[in-house]
């Protein structure tokens, strides 16, 4: 297969969508924004989105579809969010049921799709800055862990907060700060670095989501919220139905990483 790397976010989920990637989107088409993405019927939405509004570090908001829309024209050409992610997830009244690649025979005609940013998208902007990213060098998902940070309550929806964690030095993790801080639309800076039992994750080698990553000796876990948070939220929440991706496996827009940059 090509480089992904350097395919642009339509030539991937053209990939995506004839089933020749099935796993992880990290570092895929460099330079493109990559998306979370939660499902929910007509009668979940408007909660769901002063979830978000209430919580933008882990949530911040890249495009609402219309209702019964599974095209999110504003973000990508030609695009349907039905196909063109390697893997969803479906949860049914908080209980996680099934892993799937296509979720067509699920979408419904009251259904509302939300594309959350992801920090997948701000990598680039890392890796061009000379900083490693483990988990791409170890071609495996990132990390992810529950935390016992509470996101904001709206409506329905309550849970904690998700973080991704990658290890670096003093050094990478005082320049990552500062990269990342200008993507806000893409969770922004870390909440934390340093001990995860401050927040709550007790064995980095066991994440809830993802893969385990090595930690060299003189590095430091850098966590960011991350787009799963829904997942855990719906979890403790329960809505009757809420489909996502499956952790690490986006939904890849053609809008430019450079334009999400707030500097």
């Amino acid at each position: 297969m090509e480089n992904t790397a350097r395919l642009s976010g339509s030539e991937v989920r053209m990939l995506i969508r004839e089933k020749q990637i099935s796993g992880s989107t990290a570092g895929m088409a460099g330079g493109f924004a990559q998306a979370n993405l939660v499902v929910l019927k007509k009668e979940y939405a408007f909660d769901f989105l002063l979830f978000c509004q209430r919580n933008p570090k882990p949530c911040p908001i890249l495009n609402v579809t219309d209702i019964g829309s599974y095209e999110p024209k504003q973000i990508a050409e030609n695009a349907d969010i039905r196909l063109d992610i390697p893997k969803y997830r479906i949860y049914k009244n908080g209980s996680f049921m099934e892993e799937v690649t296509d979720i067509t025979a699920y979408w419904e005609e009251d259904m509302v799709a939300f594309l959350l940013g992801c920090s997948f998208t701000f990598e680039t902007s890392l890796l061009n800055d000379g900083i490693s990213i483990r988990h791409i060098e170890e071609n495996c998902n990132v990390p992810m862990y529950k935390t016992n940070i509470p996101c904001e309550e709206a409506g329905i929806f309550s849970g904690p907060m998700v973080v991704s964690m990658r290890p670096m030095t003093n050094n990478d993790a005082i320049r990552a700060v500062q990269i990342t801080s200008r993507y806000p639309a893409v969770h922004g800076a870390p909440v934390h670095f340093g001990d995860p039992s401050e927040i709550g994750i007790q064995d980095l080698s066991t994440p809830d989501f993802g893969d385990a990553v090595t930690i060299k000796e003189g590095e430091i876990p850098v966590f960011w919220a991350c787009g799963v948070t829904p997942q855990a939220v719906a979890m403790q929440s329960k809505p009757s139905v809420m489909i996502t991706h499956a952790p690490g496996c986006m939904f890849i827009s053609d809008i430019r990483d450079e334009t999400l940059s707030v500097i």
